[in-house]
């Protein structure tokens, strides 16, 4: 095991259905941010007809979730992904938990993000409430600690904060780091953007070694380069992602695999629906 981490990998089996199959072990999911203008339910069904087992809702008003939802739009939209038979993997939240200023904006964002988290569990076979994924937004690991604190303090539920390997913390040892300092394994963890410490760096096998138990679920996607960002079929750019899955093979991940398609910033790459097969395909090698 890698010295720098002092955590141990672990997963459990876990059985699903989606999309009238059964599938075990690692389970696939795809983010509503790859599929600007259409609705929930359109969301819904491309994800069910694509094979997923889970959604993530980007929380966003164009999408249909957001954090100003009543009782009634939540009741509504949950019963549309739960008739696919599809579970809300995690929202996709943009607060920013490390960034400069004052520490009441963060957390009064961060706790209307657990709730609604909490409002959109269901019973399944996982046993999970969705997470609530977040970006660093800064580097200031002592006020995001504070923050996430008051912020659980808050809400009821078991919803975790996952703060995703993205701008001011790119790298899984970035993520890692602050989450050591905020210290809640158990409401607290980590989401591998499989772009972010690559084009930074940090090798796939480091950054696994470096969350450790503190990963949450992978996302992946593929890009032209390291400075060209486009995204791409997986397999078709540069994203060491046959690297990346030797080393979540060896490390036993039985976890989500989240396709984001960032077709909401790349207005000109074709719809998810073309991507989602080469997302099976690499799901089927781990």
């Amino acid at each position: 095991m890698d010295s720098d981490s002092g955590r141990r990998l672990t997963g459990r089996r876990t059985v699903l259905k989606a999309a009238g199959q059964e599938t075990r072990g690692v389970k696939l999911a795809v983010s509503t941010l790859g599929m600007p203008g259409q609705s929930l339910a359109e969301a819904a069904e491309i994800a069910a007809g694509g094979g997923c087992a889970g959604l993530e809702l980007r929380l966003h008003p164009d999408t249909g979730v957001h954090l100003a939802m009543t009782a009634g739009e939540r009741t509504a939209a949950l019963a549309l992904i739960t008739a696919r038979g599809l579970k809300v993997l995690g929202l996709a939240g943009y607060a920013r938990v490390a960034a400069p200023g004052p520490d009441a904006p963060v957390v009064r964002e961060l706790a209307a993000g657990l709730r609604l988290a909490h409002a959109f569990s269901v019973a399944g076979a996982d046993g999970q409430t969705p997470a609530l994924r977040v970006f660093p937004g800064g580097t200031d690991s002592s006020a995001a600690a504070r923050r996430i604190r008051a912020a659980l303090r808050e809400t009821p539920g078991t919803a975790r904060v996952l703060v995703e390997t993205h701008d001011s913390m790119p790298a899984g040892v970035d993520v890692a780091r602050l989450l050591d300092t905020v210290g809640l394994p158990g409401r607290t963890g980590a989401i591998w953007d499989l772009l972010h410490p690559w084009r930074h760096g940090e090798p796939p096998g480091q950054t696994l070694a470096a969350l450790g138990d503190w990963l949450g679920y992978v996302q992946a996607k593929d890009a032209v380069s390291a400075s060209d960002t486009t995204p791409v079929p997986l397999g078709a750019g540069s994203v060491p992602l046959a690297e990346t899955a030797a080393a979540l093979r060896a490390r036993g991940y039985d976890g989500w695999i989240c396709l984001e398609w960032e077709r909401t910033w790349y207005p000109q790459v074709q719809p998810v629906v073309g991507i989602l097969p080469g997302a099976r395909d690499w799901l089927r090698g781990l």
